[in-house]
């Protein structure tokens, strides 16, 4: 560990929670230097749904590289990206209705959402851009703007502008309507809000704590963007390529976006890949207008084929995704049950679920503890007080078992050490889950 610690910049997060040298990942699991097997509950923040190494993905992208395939090549032609570009629009867009441009932009999910906010801009001539509560963009300038999380915000350095935040699904609380809210804003000429080129939206709200939206609520925010002659942009990043249940995530709703990002488990294979889908009357870019050195990752194209191909060819793998979200739902929701006492709700829908807990700094205990007994699992939301269930989609039953038995043993263990030791801050430099051991 003493080079991370010499030269690695101090901007570092996860390697703090998880302090381990990592060296070997396949499937569910990933393996440290030393041989120790951890469940992987975390999945690179979402970019493995397919699991580490896919075998399937493996063969494709070695065959690919073996051949000396085009590695990188601008925004140029080539075998591999017309055969990803045909796959995703028989496989992806046709079954589904949509028509979409497809934008290939630099490999992140913030440069999909950069160009999305450019392209909504450029074509209505307006500025103002309507984000929502505890919504999470990217880190670049234009993404911040629209990301409601102060400790991302406070980064920037500068005054943060251009967009106006409305209150998220339920922000407000049962009782008031949120996108009625949102209308009357939009409605009074002075209410203060400039008149918006798009609303951007996460129809799950991935690092603002699993907030997953109503249908009623998105079909409401389309009709809301269409009265007042503004884009819906749906940014699918974390919630998308088959992690809510369906592959989009608005799906379910029946809804059809302007513009939507997609970037995380896109190429199938984590390797940097984000693209744009935009309607065609909104493609109005200039030939160059919007740029980057990397846009279209070649060997993403390779892998992100060979995922369409293999999940996504017919509807069995969305069904078994949807079986598994069914699973997690109830082992969640008997979790609270048993030890919630007003400490614990669920959230989130798909496989895409977590669980709310008081404050941070219990959910913090509880992943911590489960850390220490072989699974990799973080927290997400303002205060980091959600448990966040990432794993991958691919997961067997057995090990998607385990692994939630580990996660609810390590919520018993801390309710206990709690009741027995209230003034306790630190239980687990040692802590074993109930004869439940790290494997090796």
């Amino acid at each position: 560990m003493k080079i991370f610690d010499e030269i690695e910049s101090e901007v570092q997060s996860y390697a703090r929670n998880f302090p381990r040298v990592f060296d070997k990942a396949q499937g569910e699991f990933v393996y440290d230097k030393d041989g120790n097997q951890y469940l992987d509950f975390l999945a690179g923040a979402g970019s493995l749904n397919y699991g580490h190494n896919n075998p399937k993905l493996k063969e494709k992208l070695l065959e690919y590289v073996a051949r000396d395939g085009i590695s990188h090549s601008l925004d140029l032609h080539t075998e591999a990206k017309r055969e990803f570009l045909e796959t995703f629009q028989e496989k992806i867009l046709q079954p589904r209705e949509l028509d979409y441009m497809v934008m290939f932009t630099g490999p992140t999910g913030t440069n999909s959402v950069e160009a999305a906010l450019k392209a909504a801009r450029n074509y209505t001539g307006r500025t103002n851009i309507v984000s929502f509560t505890n919504g999470f963009h990217g880190v670049s300038m234009g993404s911040l703007a629209c990301t409601g999380n102060s400790h991302h915000r406070g980064a920037a350095g500068v005054t943060l502008s251009g967009s106006s935040r409305m209150p998220y699904d339920g922000y407000m609380g049962d009782d008031l309507n949120t996108i009625e809210y949102m209308d009357k804003m939009l409605s009074d000429s002075s209410s203060g809000i400039d008149k918006p080129a798009a609303a951007i939206v996460e129809c799950i709200q991935g690092e603002g704590g699993i907030n997953a939206c109503s249908t009623a609520w998105l079909r409401a925010l389309e009709k809301v963007c269409r009265k007042h002659d503004m884009l819906l942009i749906v940014d699918d990043i974390q919630a998308g390529n088959g992690r809510s249940g369906n592959f989009f995530s608005f799906e379910e709703a029946g809804i059809k976006p302007d513009i939507v990002t997609l970037s995380k488990s896109l190429s199938g294979y984590g390797l940097p890949f984000a693209l744009v889908l935009i309607k065609p009357k909104y493609d109005q870019w200039k030939p160059g207008e919007h740029n980057g050195t990397f846009r279209g990752n070649n060997m993403a194209f390779v892998t992100a084929k060979a995922a369409i191909d293999t999940y996504w060819s017919d509807d069995a793998f969305e069904k078994e995704v949807q079986r598994k979200g069914l699973y997690i739902e109830k082992r969640l929701k008997s979790i609270v049950e048993q030890y919630g006492e007003g400490n614990f709700t669920t959230r989130g829908r798909g496989m895409f679920q977590g669980i709310n807990c008081v404050n941070g700094e219990l959910a913090g205990q509880i992943t911590h503890a489960a850390y220490r007994q072989g699974v990799i699992i973080e927290t997400s939301g303002a205060e980091d007080q959600v448990i966040k269930l990432l794993c991958p989609l691919i997961i067997s039953e057995e090990n998607l078992k385990k692994g939630i038995d580990i996660l609810e043993g390590a919520v018993r263990l801390v309710c206990r050490r709690i009741d027995e030791f209230p003034e306790e801050t630190d239980y687990f430099d040692d802590v074993v889950v109930e004869n439940e051991e790290v494997s090796k």
